[in-house]
Formats: C-alpha cells, sequence, structure tokens
C-alpha cells in the first residue's frame, strides 16, 4: 500500500513511530500522543546501512513483527493541511527508499482515560526486504549496536534514545526485547573501553 493512497482526499493524518520517530520525527506536526498499537511487537531485527550502520557493518534498528497477544508503544502524530504530503514526502525517503519498509494503516489507541482509537500510518520493515536481519540473542544484537555507525550517527545512540523514552514517556511498559539489548550493548562498550 502507497502512502498516496492512504491520503486521498484526506486533510488530516496520524503517523505512528515506535524507533528513531518517537524522539526525532524531523517533520513539522499538528499535536502528538503518546499510546500502543495491538498485534504487533518491536523488533531490533531490520538491518540499516545507511543511518546506523554501513554495508559492511550494518545497523540495527527497529521494525514490527506481528503477534496478535502483543503491543507496541510509541508516539502518533497528527499532520495536517500541508504536513501531511510534506511529511509523506520525507518519510518515504528516510523509511522507504533508505530503509525498506512498507507503510499500513493501524488502529493507534492514545494513552488516558476516554481517549478513542485513531487510525494511524506505520512504516514495517518486512521479512522479504534485503535488509532484514532477523532474530537473534539480545548479545548479539547489542554487540552489533555497540560496533556500527551510520550516517545519521552511532547505532548505540539510537538504542540508547529508544530505551530513553520508554522509561520516561511509557515507564509502566516493560519492553524485555528493548532493555536486555540495551543492558547487552552497554556491557559490551564497558568491554571495549576496558580494553583501551
Amino acid at each position: 500500500m502507497k502512502p498516496q493512497d492512504i491520503i486521498a482526499g484526506k486533510s488530516s493524518l496520524w503517523i505512528f513511530g515506535y524507533g528513531s520517530l518517537v524522539w526525532k520525527p524531523d517533520f513539522k506536526y499538528k499535536r502528538s500522543k503518546v499510546g500502543y498499537i495491538e498485534g504487533y511487537k518491536r523488533r531490533f531485527w531490520h538491518g540499516d546501512n545507511f543511518h546506523r550502520g554501513n554495508d559492511e557493518l550494518p545497523g540495527r534498528v527497529v521494525t514490527l513483527i506481528e503477534d496478535d497477544d502483543a503491543s507496541t508503544w510509541g508516539v502518533a502524530f497528527e499532520v495536517t493541511g500541508s504536513q501531511v504530503e510534506e511529511s509523506l514526502k520525507y518519510l518515504n525517503v528516510r523509511e522507504t527508499v533508505c530503509g525498506g519498509y512498507v507503510t499500513k494503516m493501524v488502529d493507534f489507541f492514545p494513552e488516558g482515560e476516554g481517549q478513542s482509537p485513531v487510525q494511524a500510518l506505520v512504516y514495517i520493515a518486512t521479512c522479504d526486504n534485503p535488509l532484514y536481519l532477523g532474530p537473534a540473542s539480545p548479545e548479539e544484537i547489542g554487540a552489533q549496536i555497540a560496533m556500527c555507525r551510520g550516517k545519521t550517527g552511532h547505532n548505540l545512540e539510537y538504542l540508547l534514545r529508544l530505551a530513553e523514552f520508554m522509561r520516561s514517556s511509557c515507564p509502566h511498559v516493560e519492553d524485555l526485547h528493548l532493555f536486555s539489548i540495551e543492558a547487552a550493548a552497554l556491557t559490551m562498550v564497558s568491554y571495549l573501553l576496558a580494553a583501551q
């Protein structure tokens, strides 16, 4: 599904971020809300040879894996008017051309009492993508993240900022996958620093 098909005739759109978008949307938006989507779990199973890695050492970034019993917390951004087209042009390059993500519409549930769900656009890297790396142990993923750097910065920054977002904005949510990889990456960094 192409973003252009989704927005035909719409004057506003919600975009759900669950990775770097939670701290660095880099597009103009009307408002944002913390909340979650159901039926997906966040995993560091996607390779990145541009933003957080390179062809020799691809970094690891998050994608969503279907899981009926799971939910993923993040931020949804409402874009309106000219922001709709501008944000989609930007995200098409950031997520689709450079990242290999596809788009879907999902129900987003804002945090808080009496909040109604809204339809939101989400970018997902699928397993048929050439950059898809798949599962590995937290230690393997953490070590890979500790070693990689791309045009946007160090892969470790991506991991630590996502973990910080979860702790500060969603303190009631225990993301074991994220936090176990964070611990493994920080252990690897301490070994690297001690070896110098």
